[in-house]
């Protein structure tokens, strides 16, 4: 009897569709770039030294053997500290897959395994395209006349190879980290860490890059995680705990409007006022006089 065979549809996790530039930069200790931002993925990797990087204006120090993702539509730039001359590896490209979004504002540590895949990628990189020594400015790749055999297609599978291994490897860290634990305890604890912060921190003006940078894990898988657990984004949930900390001095102290307004670093007391009406119904001044009245609220 002739023996059946099951074909198996082989599913991908990511597809790179297109590769836009690739870099190895070697740049001054001054060196600054113009901010720019595009319709495409960047990944950053600091191979010497340690770079500046910004990202909507927030500006973060990618050390060396760090990776970090600029996501579709970020304003970004980068510049060396004015103490050592950096080297940079740098790859745009283009991916539609929805797995891409876990990338989504990561600053990761890169595994020192997944080095050679950096290198394959500039090595093809280099016997496939025209690529002129250190030029920041360059928005297309030439092909060489004579490119290599299967060059493009090689950079592609590297490229989809170290963002599979980046995230394979992110996750599982993730999960050694939480040893008997669930999966759904977990998540609270990440949760419960983020919320303690933002108590100690109440008072302050907090971005959602300090508030992950306490937490050292993807910000992408924090967000969802959060979210999954209370319900809440990470800034909505801060604000929360201000307009809760407001109420408490609003009944507790004599201290006027402004002066909690300063005190949990809203920007004015009239954006303040309104935060507080928007969470609560009442401006912060009824608030206050309907406790003095016995109400509750």
């Amino acid at each position: 009897m002739e023996k059946k065979y099951y074909k198996h549809k082989l599913k991908n996790l990511l597809i790179v569709s297109k590769i836009v530039t690739i870099h190895y930069f070697e740049f001054d200790k001054n060196f600054v770039s113009h901010e720019e931002s595009h319709d495409f993925w960047e990944l950053v990797y600091a191979d010497k030294g340690d770079i500046i990087c910004s990202r909507d204006g927030i500006e973060e120090v990618l050390k060396e053997g760090e990776v970090l993702f600029h996501k579709p539509g970020v304003s970004h730039a980068l510049k060396a500290d004015g103490k050592r001359a950096p080297n940079v590896f740098i790859i745009s490209f283009e991916c539609k897959s929805e797995a891409i979004r876990f990338f989504e504002e990561s600053h990761l540590i890169l595994d020192s395994g997944l080095l050679h895949l950096i290198f394959a990628i500039i090595e093809e990189g280099k016997r496939t395209f025209d690529i002129p020594y250190s030029d920041p400015q360059i928005k297309k790749m030439k092909l060489l006349e004579k490119t290599a055999l299967g060059g493009q297609q090689l950079i592609k599978n590297y490229l989809e190879l170290l963002l599979i291994n980046l995230m394979r490897n992110e996750i599982e860290s993730c999960r050694s980290s939480a040893v008997f634990l669930s999966s759904e305890k977990f998540d609270e604890r990440i949760s419960d860490k983020v919320i303690e912060f933002m108590k100690a921190h109440v008072s302050e003006k907090l971005s959602v890059s300090d508030i992950c940078a306490t937490i050292h894990y993807n910000k992408s898988y924090i967000f969802r995680q959060f979210k999954k657990t209370t319900g809440y984004s990470l800034m909505a949930y801060f604000v929360k705990l201000k307009i809760q900390r407001a109420k408490e001095m609003l009944r507790e102290t004599k201290m006027s409007i402004l002066e909690i307004s300063d005190a949990l670093s809203f920007d004015t007391a009239n954006y303040f006022s309104k935060t507080f009406k928007k969470h609560t119904g009442y401006t912060p001044s009824t608030y206050r006089k309907m406790r003095r009245g016995g109400k509750r609220s």
